[in-house]
């Protein structure tokens, strides 16, 4: 039963309905009979529901149905947390301290890596000798590699990219995806960003751009690759090319698309077919995901069905690699025939449709695995998303469920990634201080579409219609709403739980009136991203969102105070101030932030308060980052005994740490880089109160002037 997509839903209810807290709230009210009435329903629901979502791909009307069921289903959660909001707000109370069970955070990064490729050897030598070769006319040469999705032609790409001779056969080297939207100015802005990743373009016009990127390319041998082209305008192309013309002979660009006119508009020299994987080769990768290549040998019966399900995905490589992660380690022959003889194989299958195989391996997640996933179509293609936002999304938004209390959610939503990432749904990992940054395949971003069931939506330049029940939404280009007002299409919404403002151009909002309207029009409100917006001010009705549990201002150059109304936020879990660097001062009433588990900064402040973060007990990872002014952290550390993760970054006036930092019981990462002036000795010798409690597991101290020796304190 468990296994529902809806069962879930329905639980999480009845599991609030059944909260100790608001049971003496219905008593107080006399809404007793009313709430076991709704425990009855609820619980006939439930008895259906297994059943009704086998049969969901297969029957229209039990579609519709499970659509509206939905659809009640989280409206009768709004209500529910409305009433939980109701009685926090009324009776305010500190979390109580637990015991808790810590997970370590471990990533593997399975077979991902595009050293792992099998069969595309004479591929990427074809295209290297291509791209060494000069040709006589043109200052600039274009190659397509055209195939089907999940052929492997961006995997194709990055082999020939990061191979030894073509790094050293030119002077720069570019990767950008273009998808869905060819638009000139946007794609010249991620080839600046490609470029001089630390610039911003965003306030030039398109004359300007072309400079800017003329001085870039000017006189260099450049290799840029144009991933995932779509657009067969040609009259768009030949002004891009335009604009990439003036660098050194030799110039190449590699155009990967599924579409054989982009190939022909696009390139100067024959395109590069990319064909299916042979089916000796299908077998190795599929091995190589399914036993590392060793374990089939000891079970002919498995070798058997394996080269069985290998037949159906037709010398596709993703699906052939999808459905190996998906079968990684299982040895009963159920599981394997279960994949082989599904249902899913039989349905049509027309052009640029979801590969079975996809299909397959999403519909055998565990329903809370489903809800995740299906969440993550609100990022656009080729997004570059961290495990550490995923995760406090999930949770802003209830995806994140444990049935131990005792278990750190973090620790569960950690857990939930790395299933996802082991099963193939994430791809192109690196790590960053400790957080780990990967990609969806475009066709895993498909899939992600078509399975999040009117949920979620993009809203893209001329978007004119959304489904009433959507629940998360995110803006890919949000520069275009020059009205300070929002779109027609999402005034008829109501119960909204999400707005994320993101693009790959670094542009956001300038509207504080728009944000306004968002915190009026959306009551309901779990997670609010404003990335790289540009108002001064931050409305005072974001106090309002009692439900809001995640907030992000990231890199708003333009804020300078926060209204403390936002210190009423008591459900907010996450404040992110990172690149905030003309804000004056945190909110003087932090402190009533009980609830905050991430907090990331950027303030102009030169010392930070006692009585403020120190009093922050729920906080799990703390991000100071980019102070300039600042020269002492808050002394009260000793009341953080939840804190993880503490990162100190760029703060060059920063004089030194606070003794209590020794009592941070729970720190197991400690990073500290580029801060000049800091003294870590901590007073060696001087006879300290506070000694060491905490055991780390990562420490990164780097870029500080100061350091000659290895601190005492932390070699304890």
């Amino acid at each position: 039963m468990a296994d529902s997509f809806l069962f879930i839903i329905a639980e999480s209810v009845l599991e609030k309905l059944g909260s100790l807290a608001l049971q003496e709230f219905f008593l107080a009210w006399g809404l007793e009979t009313e709430v076991e009435t709704i425990r009855e329903i609820l619980g006939a629901i439930q008895a259906v529901l297994l059943e009704a979502e086998q049969q969901r791909p297969y029957n229209q009307a039990i579609e519709f149905w499970l659509g509206k069921l939905q659809d009640v289903l989280y409206d009768a959660e709004d209500v529910v947390d409305e009433f939980q909001c109701e009685v926090k707000w009324s009776s305010p109370v500190t979390p109580p301290e637990r015991h808790v069970i810590h997970e370590e955070r471990e990533m593997t990064h399975s077979f991902v890596d595009a050293s792992n490729v099998i069969g595309r050897e004479q591929d990427t030598d074809n295209i290297i000798e291509t791209l060494l070769q000069s040709v006589d006319g043109e200052n600039v040469s274009i190659i397509p590699i055209v195939g089907m999705g999940g052929i492997g032609k961006t995997t194709l790409a990055k082999l020939v990219y990061n191979d030894q001779r073509v790094i050293i056969h030119f002077d720069v080297k570019l990767w950008v995806c273009v998808s869905d939207v060819f638009e000139l100015d946007k794609l010249i802005i991620k080839i600046l960003n490609s470029a001089s990743p630390g610039q911003r373009y965003m306030d030039l016009d398109i004359e300007q751009l072309q400079i800017a990127l003329r001085r870039a390319l000017d006189g260099r041998k450049y290799l840029l690759i144009l991933d995932d082209v779509w657009s067969e305008d040609l009259r768009k192309w030949v002004e891009l090319k335009t604009f990439l013309t003036g660098a050194a002979n030799g110039s190449k660009i590699v155009v990967t698309t599924r579409s054989k006119r982009v190939a022909e508009i696009m390139g100067t020299v024959p395109a590069h077919n990319l064909s299916l994987l042979p089916h000796q080769d299908c077998l190795s990768l599929f091995f190589k995901c399914a036993f590392n290549g060793q374990q089939e040998k000891q079970n002919p019966k498995l070798r058997t069905i394996g080269e069985e399900i290998v037949r159906k995905c037709k010398g596709v490589p993703l699906a052939v690699i999808t459905l190996g992660s998906l079968l990684y380690s299982a040895t009963d022959e159920r599981d394997w025939k279960f994949i082989r003889d599904s249902e899913i194989w039989k349905l049509e299958q027309k052009e640029n449709d979801i590969l079975p195989a996809l299909k397959l391996s999403y519909e055998h997640l565990p329903s809370y695995l489903k809800r995740c996933f299906a969440y993550c179509s609100i990022f656009p293609k080729d997004q570059e998303l961290f495990d550490i936002d995923l995760v406090y999304l999930w949770m802003a938004n209830g995806l994140v469920q444990s049935s131990n209390e005792n278990e750190e959610l973090e620790d569960v939503g950690f857990r939930y990634f790395k299933e996802l990432c082991s099963r193939c749904f994430f791809q192109d990992f690196s790590e960053i201080a400790g957080n780990v940054k990967c990609k969806m395949h475009d066709l895993i971003h498909d899939l992600a579409l078509s399975v999040s069931q009117n949920e979620c939506s993009m809203v893209m330049t001329g978007t004119q219609q959304i489904p009433k029940s959507v629940r998360h939404i995110s803006f890919s280009y949000p520069e275009s709403f020059v009205d300070q007002d929002l779109p027609a299409c999402l005034q008829i919404l109501q119960n909204v739980r999400t707005i994320c403002f993101l693009n790959e151009v670094k542009e956001g909002i300038s509207s504080e009136r728009l944000t306004n309207k968002c915190c009026l029009r959306f009551p309901y409100l779990r997670a609010l991203d404003l990335p790289f917006s540009e108002f001064e001010v931050l409305p005072r009705r974001i106090g309002d969102l009692k439900h809001l549990r995640y907030l992000s201002l990231y890199f708003n150059r333009s804020i300078r105070r926060l209204p403390n109304s936002i210190c009423k936020l008591q459900n907010l879990q996450v404040l992110l101030l990172l690149g905030c660097r003309n804000l004056q001062e945190l909110p003087k009433d932090i402190k009533n932030m009980i609830n905050l588990r991430w907090l990331s900064i950027t303030t102009k402040q030169k010392y930070l308060p006692t009585g403020g973060i120190g009093c922050l007990k729920s906080l799990r990872f703390l991000f100071i980052t980019d102070c300039e002014n600042l020269e002492y952290l808050f002394e009260d550390m000793q009341g953080l005994k939840k804190l993880r993760t503490l990162t100190v970054a760029d703060c060059k006036r920063l004089m030194s740490l606070p003794q209590s930092i020794k009592c941070l019981t729970a720190l197991d990462t400690l990073y500290i880089v580029r801060c000049e002036n800091l003294d870590l000795t901590m007073g060696e010798g001087e006879g300290n109160q506070y000694v060491i409690q905490f055991s780390l597991q990562q420490l990164e101290l780097r870029h500080l002037s100061k350091l000659v020796d290895f601190p005492q304190w932390l070699a304890g």
